[in-house]
């Protein structure tokens, strides 16, 4: 439920990586809410300097930030993570303490990396970390970061397997793949979920003014039900078909210089039961996501 506030706050909204899959989504659904927004880019803002944050949300009133930046070459940071470090945790920092000193909300995207992907149930917010990689590392300590300056009102979505209309993706990558060649191995035991960034995009503008709480708090994000690689393979050549055979193959037959978690299932329990939403069978998303590339048979 909305409260009395949130119905007369204006909402001055900054989405930092905004031309990442997940900020395109916002922007594209941005037309729908009655927000201000500002998209900006590193040539609008460089997040590792505290007083240039600090000075753009002073100018523009900011009072809610979407941080969707992240060094997210997950192979590439196992050599460079000196860059990973840097936006990964160095740039969230400075953004916690910008968010604490001017009393804005901060909603920060982290991933199923932080856990090392050996439970046999799906996580709850709550379990044990333990990343296995590079990005996996530098994404809890960004996390830990804003734990540890707590602004108010303030929450991390862990998400997992994130695809969109825009930038490179799995999707994408499997489309392109599926009309070059006639067959394909698809990793199997790895199980989670995809997420389609329109979902999340969509849940996070929903949710903004019902964000109240006096710690940071961590909710899980992805679509809804259970697959393989494999399985999403075989649901996109299917849906475009496409006649490309998917063979199943294990992860030891595709080594990778960044180790994957085998099970990457997310609980979403709370954050459904918090903000009072519902969250779209896996199925759907891709079936729409091909659709506005054209590709959907």
């Amino acid at each position: 439920m909305l409260n009395s506030s949130s119905l007369t706050t204006t909402y001055n909204i900054l989405v930092i990586g905004s031309m990442g899959q997940l900020g395109s989504e916002i922007k594209e659904l941005s037309s729908n809410y009655n927000y201000n927004f500002f998209f900006t880019t590193r040539d609008d803002i460089d997040i590792t300097d505290k007083e240039n944050i600090k000075s753009f949300c002073e100018k523009n009133s900011i009072n809610v930030i979407i941080n969707c930046a992240a060094y997210t070459a997950v192979d590439k940071a196992e050599s460079d993570e000196i860059n990973a470090d840097l936006v990964n945790r160095k740039a969230v920092k400075k953004l916690s303490i910008v968010a604490k000193e001017l009393n804005i909300k901060l909603i920060h995207i982290s991933t199923d990396y932080v856990f090392d992907g050996k439970n046999f149930k799906p996580y709850v917010e709550e379990f044990q970390t333990n990343p296995q990689s590079v990005y996996g590392k530098t994404k809890l300590d960004g996390e830990n970061e804003i734990r540890d300056i707590n602004p108010l009102n303030s929450i991390i979505i862990r998400t997992s397997w994130v695809y969109s209309y825009y930038g490179n993706n799995f999707v994408k990558t499997m489309l392109r793949l599926g009309k070059e060649k006639e067959e394909l191995g698809v990793i199997f035991d790895q199980v989670g979920t995809p997420t389609y960034a329109k979902d999340l995009a969509k849940t996070i503008l929903d949710i903004i003014p019902q964000i109240e709480n006096s710690k940071v708090e961590i909710y899980n994000y992805s679509n809804e039900g259970v697959l393989s690689w494999y399985d999403f393979a075989k649901e996109i050549m299917k849906m475009a078909k496409l006649n490309c055979k998917i063979k199943a193959i294990e992860t030891y037959q595709y080594p990778t210089p960044a180790k994957r978690p085998h099970f990457s299932l997310l609980n979403k329990s709370k954050i459904k039961q918090k903000f009072n939403i519902e969250i779209p069978y896996w199925k759907d998303g891709l079936d729409d996501c091909l659709k506005r590339l054209g590709e959907r048979r």
